[in-house]
Protein backbone atom coordinates (compact mmCIF):
# COMPACT_ATOMS: atom_id res chain seq x y z
CA UNK A 1 0.00 0.00 0.00
CA UNK A 2 2.35 2.08 -0.51
CA UNK A 3 0.65 4.58 -2.96
CA UNK A 4 -1.84 4.90 -0.31
CA UNK A 5 -2.48 8.01 1.37
CA UNK A 6 -5.86 9.71 2.23
CA UNK A 7 -8.46 8.17 3.67
CA UNK A 8 -11.80 10.08 4.22
CA UNK A 9 -14.71 9.23 6.78
CA UNK A 10 -18.12 11.36 5.95
CA UNK A 11 -20.99 11.33 7.67
CA UNK A 12 -24.25 13.36 8.71
CA UNK A 13 -23.18 15.34 11.99
CA UNK A 14 -23.70 12.89 14.91
CA UNK A 15 -22.61 9.30 12.84
CA UNK A 16 -19.81 8.32 14.58
CA UNK A 17 -16.90 9.66 12.03
CA UNK A 18 -14.88 11.05 14.86
CA UNK A 19 -15.23 7.90 16.46
CA UNK A 20 -14.34 5.84 13.58
CA UNK A 21 -11.51 8.07 12.84
CA UNK A 22 -9.90 7.57 16.07
CA UNK A 23 -10.61 3.38 15.75
CA UNK A 24 -9.06 3.41 12.59
CA UNK A 25 -5.77 5.64 12.81
CA UNK A 26 -5.24 3.20 16.43
CA UNK A 27 -5.56 -0.31 14.24
CA UNK A 28 -3.76 0.82 11.20
CA UNK A 29 -1.42 3.28 12.71
CA UNK A 30 -2.74 6.62 10.48
CA UNK A 31 -2.53 9.51 11.28
CA UNK A 32 -6.00 11.43 11.87
CA UNK A 33 -6.95 14.55 10.60
CA UNK A 34 -9.49 16.12 12.80
CA UNK A 35 -12.82 18.52 11.77
CA UNK A 36 -11.83 21.68 13.79
CA UNK A 37 -14.92 22.18 14.84
CA UNK A 38 -14.25 23.24 18.14
CA UNK A 39 -11.98 25.97 16.72
CA UNK A 40 -14.02 27.32 14.44
CA UNK A 41 -14.94 31.06 15.62
CA UNK A 42 -18.38 31.23 13.77
CA UNK A 43 -20.00 28.29 15.33
CA UNK A 44 -21.68 28.87 18.36
CA UNK A 45 -22.75 32.50 16.68
CA UNK A 46 -24.11 30.12 13.32
CA UNK A 47 -26.01 27.95 15.15
CA UNK A 48 -27.90 30.98 16.92
CA UNK A 49 -27.86 33.08 14.35
CA UNK A 50 -27.71 30.72 11.04
CA UNK A 51 -28.47 33.63 8.26
CA UNK A 52 -25.94 36.37 9.47
CA UNK A 53 -22.93 33.50 9.98
CA UNK A 54 -23.55 31.07 7.36
CA UNK A 55 -21.12 32.46 4.56
CA UNK A 56 -18.68 33.42 7.39
CA UNK A 57 -18.92 29.44 9.02
CA UNK A 58 -18.68 28.13 5.15
CA UNK A 59 -15.33 29.50 4.43
CA UNK A 60 -13.83 29.00 7.41
CA UNK A 61 -14.48 25.12 7.03
CA UNK A 62 -13.56 25.09 3.18
CA UNK A 63 -10.39 26.92 3.64
CA UNK A 64 -9.21 24.57 6.92
CA UNK A 65 -10.32 21.51 4.71
CA UNK A 66 -8.52 22.61 1.62
CA UNK A 67 -5.20 22.92 4.01
CA UNK A 68 -5.82 19.37 4.98
CA UNK A 69 -6.09 17.92 1.68
CA UNK A 70 -3.24 19.97 0.23
CA UNK A 71 -0.59 18.77 3.24
CA UNK A 72 -1.67 15.19 3.07
CA UNK A 73 -1.13 14.72 -0.93
CA UNK A 74 2.24 16.36 -0.45
CA UNK A 75 3.03 14.28 3.02
CA UNK A 76 4.42 10.92 3.26
CA UNK A 77 1.81 9.63 5.76
CA UNK A 78 -1.49 8.20 5.34
CA UNK A 79 -3.98 10.13 6.81
CA UNK A 80 -7.63 9.55 7.70
CA UNK A 81 -9.20 12.78 7.57
CA UNK A 82 -12.64 13.04 9.64
CA UNK A 83 -15.08 14.74 7.01
CA UNK A 84 -14.26 16.14 3.38
CA UNK A 85 -14.32 19.17 1.26
CA UNK A 86 -17.62 17.33 -0.89
CA UNK A 87 -19.64 17.89 1.90
CA UNK A 88 -19.21 21.55 2.26
CA UNK A 89 -19.63 22.69 -1.26
CA UNK A 90 -22.09 19.94 -2.44
CA UNK A 91 -24.72 19.61 1.02
CA UNK A 92 -24.01 21.74 3.91
CA UNK A 93 -23.39 25.37 1.80
CA UNK A 94 -26.37 24.46 -0.75
CA UNK A 95 -28.46 23.36 2.10
CA UNK A 96 -28.12 26.93 3.87
CA UNK A 97 -28.74 28.66 0.73
CA UNK A 98 -31.80 26.66 -0.37
CA UNK A 99 -33.35 27.60 3.22
CA UNK A 100 -32.50 31.31 2.65
CA UNK A 101 -30.00 31.07 5.46
CA UNK A 102 -27.75 32.13 2.65
CA UNK A 103 -27.78 35.12 -0.10
CA UNK A 104 -27.05 33.92 -3.01
CA UNK A 105 -24.17 35.91 -4.02
CA UNK A 106 -22.91 34.60 -0.95
CA UNK A 107 -23.40 31.01 -2.38
CA UNK A 108 -22.36 31.76 -5.85
CA UNK A 109 -18.74 33.30 -4.67
CA UNK A 110 -18.14 29.94 -2.77
CA UNK A 111 -18.83 27.47 -4.77
CA UNK A 112 -16.71 29.26 -7.34
CA UNK A 113 -13.63 29.20 -4.55
CA UNK A 114 -14.41 25.43 -3.97
CA UNK A 115 -13.80 24.38 -7.74
CA UNK A 116 -11.15 26.59 -7.75
CA UNK A 117 -9.84 24.70 -4.78
CA UNK A 118 -10.45 21.09 -6.85
CA UNK A 119 -8.68 21.62 -9.54
CA UNK A 120 -5.00 21.87 -7.12
CA UNK A 121 -6.29 18.54 -5.31
CA UNK A 122 -7.71 15.18 -6.33
CA UNK A 123 -10.61 12.75 -4.23
CA UNK A 124 -9.46 10.48 -1.52
CA UNK A 125 -8.03 6.91 -1.78
CA UNK A 126 -11.28 5.26 0.03
CA UNK A 127 -14.59 7.70 1.33
CA UNK A 128 -16.30 6.11 4.11
CA UNK A 129 -19.56 7.06 4.04
CA UNK A 130 -21.23 6.22 7.72
CA UNK A 131 -25.17 6.02 7.12
CA UNK A 132 -27.12 7.03 9.79
CA UNK A 133 -31.61 7.00 10.36
CA UNK A 134 -32.44 10.21 12.55
CA UNK A 135 -33.64 8.79 15.71
CA UNK A 136 -29.33 7.28 15.40
CA UNK A 137 -28.08 10.35 14.95
CA UNK A 138 -30.30 12.57 17.55
CA UNK A 139 -29.28 9.71 19.69
CA UNK A 140 -25.38 10.39 18.81
CA UNK A 141 -25.79 14.27 19.37
CA UNK A 142 -27.32 14.14 22.67
CA UNK A 143 -25.35 11.33 24.32
CA UNK A 144 -22.31 13.97 23.21
CA UNK A 145 -24.11 16.96 24.63
CA UNK A 146 -22.55 19.85 22.50
CA UNK A 147 -23.89 22.89 23.66
CA UNK A 148 -23.74 24.66 20.34
CA UNK A 149 -25.94 21.45 18.49
CA UNK A 150 -28.63 21.76 20.97
CA UNK A 151 -30.47 24.28 18.83
CA UNK A 152 -30.30 22.37 15.81
CA UNK A 153 -33.83 21.48 14.94
CA UNK A 154 -34.89 17.96 13.29
CA UNK A 155 -35.90 19.74 10.32
CA UNK A 156 -32.39 20.53 9.92
CA UNK A 157 -30.93 17.67 9.88
CA UNK A 158 -32.96 15.89 7.97
CA UNK A 159 -32.46 18.04 5.01
CA UNK A 160 -28.99 17.07 5.38
CA UNK A 161 -29.27 13.43 5.60
CA UNK A 162 -31.41 13.81 2.53
CA UNK A 163 -28.38 15.70 1.07
CA UNK A 164 -26.29 13.08 2.03
CA UNK A 165 -28.32 10.23 0.15
CA UNK A 166 -28.20 11.76 -2.92
CA UNK A 167 -24.60 13.13 -2.98
CA UNK A 168 -23.40 9.45 -1.90
CA UNK A 169 -25.21 7.87 -4.60
CA UNK A 170 -23.24 10.08 -7.31
CA UNK A 171 -19.89 10.13 -5.81
CA UNK A 172 -17.52 8.20 -8.42
CA UNK A 173 -14.63 7.74 -6.02
CA UNK A 174 -13.75 4.58 -4.46
CA UNK A 175 -16.37 4.09 -1.42
CA UNK A 176 -17.35 2.02 1.11
CA UNK A 177 -21.18 2.68 2.78
CA UNK A 178 -21.55 1.87 6.22
CA UNK A 179 -25.18 1.80 7.31
CA UNK A 180 -24.64 2.31 11.59
CA UNK A 181 -28.39 2.23 12.55
CA UNK A 182 -27.57 -1.47 14.11
CA UNK A 183 -23.95 -1.01 15.03
CA UNK A 184 -21.99 0.55 18.14
CA UNK A 185 -18.54 1.61 16.70
CA UNK A 186 -17.94 2.98 19.98
CA UNK A 187 -18.06 -0.06 22.42
CA UNK A 188 -18.73 -3.41 20.09
CA UNK A 189 -15.36 -4.96 18.87
CA UNK A 190 -17.14 -6.89 16.78
CA UNK A 191 -18.29 -4.23 15.13
CA UNK A 192 -15.43 -2.59 14.48
CA UNK A 193 -14.52 -6.10 12.90
CA UNK A 194 -16.73 -6.30 10.08
CA UNK A 195 -15.84 -2.64 9.24
CA UNK A 196 -12.24 -3.49 9.46
CA UNK A 197 -12.73 -6.66 6.93
CA UNK A 198 -14.43 -4.53 4.09
CA UNK A 199 -11.49 -1.82 4.17
CA UNK A 200 -8.75 -3.92 3.79
CA UNK A 201 -10.67 -6.08 0.97
CA UNK A 202 -11.33 -3.06 -0.93
CA UNK A 203 -7.19 -1.54 0.02
CA UNK A 204 -5.81 -4.84 -1.23
CA UNK A 205 -7.46 -4.15 -4.23
CA UNK A 206 -6.50 -0.77 -4.81
CA UNK A 207 -2.82 -1.61 -3.72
Amino acid sequence: MSKLRHIAVTGNIGAGKTTLCEKLSKHYKWEVQYEEAEANPYLDDFYHNMKRWSFNLQIYFLNSRYNQIYNIKNGQKVVIQDRTIYEDAYIFAPNLYEMGLMEQRDFNNYFSLFKSMLRQIGPPDLLIYLKASIPTLVAHIQDRGREYEGNMSLDYLRNLNDRYENWIKNYEGQKLVIDIDNMDLKDNPEDFAKILEQIDSILHGLF
